[in-house]
């Protein structure tokens, strides 16, 4: 009797420890998948609105919020860009 209760234990122990090595990697590749699945269009343009004040790129032309722009401190006045790379394109006339 002792033996199948021991057995019983060992095998709850067993059981636990692997749902949560299964659970684990479930979660970990979840959040990998999210990570790198582009956001569908209507969740940038809510973005978008969520970002206030739209401010214009003086390289491209693009209107970015104000809350997400690259931002550079130009002649004492900051200018924002919609990235990086219109960031360093811009020059100071």
């Amino acid at each position: 009797m002792l033996r199948l209760v021991s057995r019983l234990l060992l095998l709850l122990v067993v059981f636990a420890v692997i749902r949560y090595i299964i659970t684990t990697v479930a979660r970990v590749f979840s959040q990998a998948m999210r990570s790198h699945s582009p956001e569908p269009p209507g969740q940038q343009a809510a973005k978008a609105e969520m970002g206030g004040e739209l401010k214009q790129d003086p390289v491209c032309g693009t209107f970015v919020p104000t809350a997400s722009s690259v931002k550079k401190t130009v002649n004492g006045e900051l200018v924002y860009f919609c990235s990086p790379a219109c960031r360093d394109k811009f020059k100071v006339a």
